[in-house]
């Protein structure tokens, strides 16, 4: 199915005040993460979307990661009930934008949890990650949901990891059978159909990059998945992400396409 349209947030002022990262590197630079929240809107659109930019939420300061606050399917919208109570409330403007082009909307209700980030669609199932974001609950209330919508889901639980804050973290999937996962994915099992490609340690991050159409939207700075991109013939485009990935963010969680 072809993308049309994007959601997207503005970072806040107070972007460095957000929920602490697990992997160092340092405050982001609010200016820089500007500037690259730009770019990457500036190459959805030359993706061929339409893009609904959000103000800032200055109460917020996580909500630019605006995958997380909802599950978009072909025929309705689940929003979500954010894991970490900070972010509970950023779900209302999400709710009042996606109206505008859904009839149905769904919601995770107490005492589910659960993260957009920790739900992966591939072609038309979804994987559900269990996480410290997303609970037994939450999950259990979108698997209800998309069953209702014609849609299998599948959970897998990544609570035991060190290195994944969401299943997207460490999975992708770029269509025609094909995931970029993380090294040693604890779900690499429940993908034993499709065709993988594992980034090296080094390369991580790189795990998280996002499909538009025809184009790959990659990180900048991990030359191993862009070899094997290319090998496929893939249209790539890469976008730095330095800021975000101070905060835990990637590619994915910067916008909701449909």
């Amino acid at each position: 199915m072809r993308l049309t349209q994007a959601i997207v947030r503005l970072p806040g002022s107070n972007f460095a005040a957000g929920l602490a990262s697990t992997i160092g590197g340092g405050a982001p630079d609010v200016d820089v993460a500007l500037i690259q929240h730009e770019r990457y809107c500036s190459e959805l659109r030359n993706c061929g979307l339409q893009l609904t930019s959000l103000p800032a939420d200055l109460s917020h300061p996580d909500s630019t990661f605006i995958e997380d606050t909802a599950i978009l399917t072909a025929r309705a919208v689940i929003i979500t009930r954010p894991g970490a109570p900070s972010r509970l409330a950023e779900t209302v403007a999400t709710r009042d934008s996606l109206s505008k082009f859904f009839d149905v909307i769904h919601e995770i209700n107490e005492p589910g949890t659960l993260d957009g980030g920790d739900i992966c669609e591939v072609d038309d199932d979804f994987i559900i990650g269990l996480s410290a974001r997303t609970n037994e609950q939450g999950a259990r209330q979108l698997t209800a949901f998309l069953h209702d919508l014609g849609h299998n889901s599948l959970v897998v639980d990544i609570r035991g990891s060190t290195t994944l804050l969401h299943l997207k973290t460490g999975l992708s999937y770029l269509g025609d059978g094909l995931c970029i996962v993380a090294p040693d994915a604890p779900f690499v099992k429940a993908l034993k159909r499709y065709e993988l490609i594992t980034v090296s340690k080094a390369e991580a991050y790189a795990a998280n990059c996002i499909r538009v159409n025809e184009h790959i939207l990659v990180a900048a700075g991990y030359p191993e998945l862009l070899e094997a991109l290319a090998a496929r013939d893939l249209q790539v485009k890469v976008l730095q992400m330095s800021e975000f990935r101070k905060m835990d963010g990637g590619l994915s969680c910067l916008s909701l396409r449909f």
